[in-house]
């Protein structure tokens, strides 16, 4: 079994809204932690040295992530929408498909048709539960000042589409699901009555579903089905994401 790991890391140096930070302690300051805890000198600890440690300050949207349905609204389905730590297990690992959108520009707006003709070409029918991959190739511009504006996005059309194939985990190494924002803000400047912000991401509150953003490494899967994925969440109480580490399983 060859395992490829799916995530970028969680890091300052992303080019990203809302980074996150990292503070190191070193060992020395573990000592010092351990000694002012329990009471004992610091160098009850061997050389003066223990726990090394790092304090995260982190939105649960940094870096590869799952965003739960309370992420899109209040409610799905006409439910109270639930949040990361309430989604079932069964749905974060399983057979894969792979959709390949890395020759298309940044700003391209996937529909339903684009999705069926690669179904077509792989001679694949989605099944329910079936974890949807999208690559793009933004990874690739992790580092970038304009990152979270250089993929190809999912329209609402088609991610209601692959909803009601039976998909319940979707994915992409964009920054977002939908296209880029700029181009979502650009689109309702001139059509300000058109309600196009963020409309894929608006399809969880009309149908359940969970979204991976800011997949890696999807240009080294070597097969477009045929190979499972696991991508649980963080379980992070009452949170609208967490963050994941998905690993695709390929078979030798």
């Amino acid at each position: 079994m060859n395992l490829i790991d799916l995530s970028v890391p969680l890091s300052p140096n992303v080019k990203e809204p809302l980074p996150p930070s990292i503070m190191y302690h070193t060992h020395e300051e573990g000592a010092e932690q351990g000694a002012q805890l329990l009471g004992i000198e610091k160098k009850a600890f061997r050389d003066g040295k223990a726990w090394a440690t790092e304090t995260i300050t982190a939105n649960t949207h940094a870096g590869t992530h799952v965003d739960a349905p309370w992420h899109y609204g209040e409610q799905s389905e006409g439910k109270p929408a639930r949040t990361i730590d309430e989604m079932p297990l069964d749905w974060f690992f399983g057979d894969a498909v792979l959709f390949d959108f890395s020759n298309h520009p940044a700003g391209y707006e996937i529909s339903p048709e684009d999705l069926q003709q690669q179904l077509k070409e792989m001679d694949y029918t989605l099944k329910p539960y079936d974890i949807v991959l999208v690559r793009s190739d933004a990874d690739k511009k992790l580092y970038d000042e304009q990152f979270a504006f250089l993929h190809a996005g999912v329209s609402a059309e088609a991610t209601r589409w692959l909803i009601e194939q039976g998909i319940k985990v979707v994915g992409t190494d964009g920054w977002g699901w939908d296209i880029p924002l700029n181009i979502q803000a650009k689109q309702h400047q001139n059509e300000p009555n058109k309600g196009v912000m963020w409309d894929a991401h608006y399809v969880g509150i009309e149908q359940e579903y969970c979204q991976i953003e800011k997949l890696a490494n999807l240009d080294q899967i070597p097969v477009r089905h045929g190979f499972k994925v696991s991508c649980f969440p963080v379980k992070i109480e009452k949170a609208s994401g967490g963050w994941t580490r998905p690993v695709a399983f390929i078979e030798n």
